[in-house]
């Protein structure tokens, strides 16, 4: 996933830092681990980027978390009913255990999604925290 690397997709899909996209955002990589799902960095180690911008800045994720739901629930039902030739409650209930499965996925997309509206990549962005750091 090297080839992606400075556009935001790379960031989204792999969660890492949307600046300089050098390092996880998150403490755990392990999204299933849920007891730590939400666990973030507080700033990104390369570059210094703030993750949680404002207090209550992930509320806005719950918006995007609706949608990316909704995206796997569609999935879940064009495979459930179309592919494998099940009826509307074998589709309902393939539906339901897609989205109890991949819960932790769809918050932390969500997330990523998210921040990735307000920050942008910046190639230098290391670099400069380097120097900024040597000023000081």
């Amino acid at each position: 996933m090297k080839f992606l690397k400075g556009t935001k997709l790379y960031s989204i899909l792999t969660g890492t830092c949307p600046v300089c996209q050098e390092e996880s955002m998150y403490k755990e990589k392990n999204p299933f681990k849920l007891s730590k799902v939400y666990e973030m960095h507080e700033h990104c180690s390369h570059c210094g980027t703030k993750y949680k911008i404002e207090p209550s800045f992930f509320y806005g994720a719950m918006y995007v978390s609706y949608a990316v739901g909704v995206a796997f629930a569609v999935a879940a039902f064009i495979i459930a009913h179309y592919f494998l030739g099940g009826g509307l409650l074998t589709s309902f209930f393939a539906i339901v255990g897609t989205l109890i499965v991949f819960m932790p996925i769809i918050m932390r997309l969500s997330r990523n999604i998210w921040i990735n509206f307000f920050l942008s990549y910046d190639k230098d962005a290391v670099a400069k925290a380097k120097r900024q750091n040597q000023d000081l």
